[in-house]
């Protein structure tokens, strides 16, 4: 029997409101999924195996339509040329480098481990690594994907998600509130922190004030962002970004 799901890729990098994004689209009765599912989409046997994982917790919903999954890291790869694959839904996210990397490095400080990105030069590494890995896939796909801004979640909700229920062709909108699921919080499916489970876009911004990064690696880790948003922006079937950004 053919798969009669449509998939959603979300492809970004570690503290990019992810967790936020794959709850309010996971919310939507036509969606299925809303964590990181940490498989590589090489051909089409990744949609079975993604279902299984999806069904280990948490049930398909009557009359949906899409299955999400999000890809933050250059370990896992979406081979859109796989036919089974070709006609997904495939939204890309970026957010700045100041707030990205030091929440990386507070998120990795505040485990009970010995964890490499608690370092500030590894956790840049990790952040410039992944931004070019996005911006190359952008330049070279040849299937149009919509981009945005991850600030737009705090900054202008009320922009970004009308076009995100748009571009995925939603009958019903996605809004500001969300469902707690069965993995919400969960280590190694998304946000852990207390802000994942308030069922709503929270709009207070988020001190990392008391983590130091070295200015030339915020100086190089800026410079590729600018450089892989350019190119990500200039390739994108539409975008919804910061103005003056």
């Amino acid at each position: 029997m053919a798969d009669p799901y449509q998939r959603i890729f979300l492809l970004s990098h570690m503290r990019a409101f992810t967790s936020l994004a794959g709850h309010i689209l996971g919310t939507n009765p036509a969606i299925n999924g809303y964590y990181e599912m940490h498989i590589s989409y090489r051909d089409a046997s990744a949609l079975d195996r993604q279902l299984e994982v999806y069904r280990e917790n948490d049930e398909l919903k009557p009359g949906s339509r899409y299955i999400f999954d999000k890809l933050l890291h250059d370990d896992y790869m979406l081979n859109l040329d796989e036919p089974a694959l070709a006609g997904s839904k495939v939204l890309v996210s970026l957010m700045g480098p100041g707030q990205t990397i030091r929440s990386i490095v507070d998120l990795f400080c505040r485990k009970e481990t010995e964890e490499p990105l608690a370092s500030p030069e590894a956790a840049t590494d990790y952040y410039i690594e992944r931004v070019r890995t996005l911006a190359d896939f952008c330049r070279h796909s040849a299937q149009r994907y919509a981009y945005y801004d991850a600030e737009m979640f705090q900054a202008d909700p009320e922009v970004l998600l009308p076009a995100l229920s748009r571009w995925l062709q939603l009958d019903e909108p996605l809004t500001e509130h969300y469902q707690i699921f069965s993995q919400t919080g969960k280590a190694r499916k998304g946000d852990t922190s207390r802000f994942i489970h308030s069922g709503r876009i929270d709009r207070t911004p988020i001190d990392y004030s008391q983590v130091s990064i070295p200015a030339e690696l915020l100086e190089k880790a800026g410079q590729a962002y600018q450089t892989a948003r350019k190119t990500i922006i200039a390739h994108a079937l539409e975008s919804v970004i910061l103005p003056g950004v």
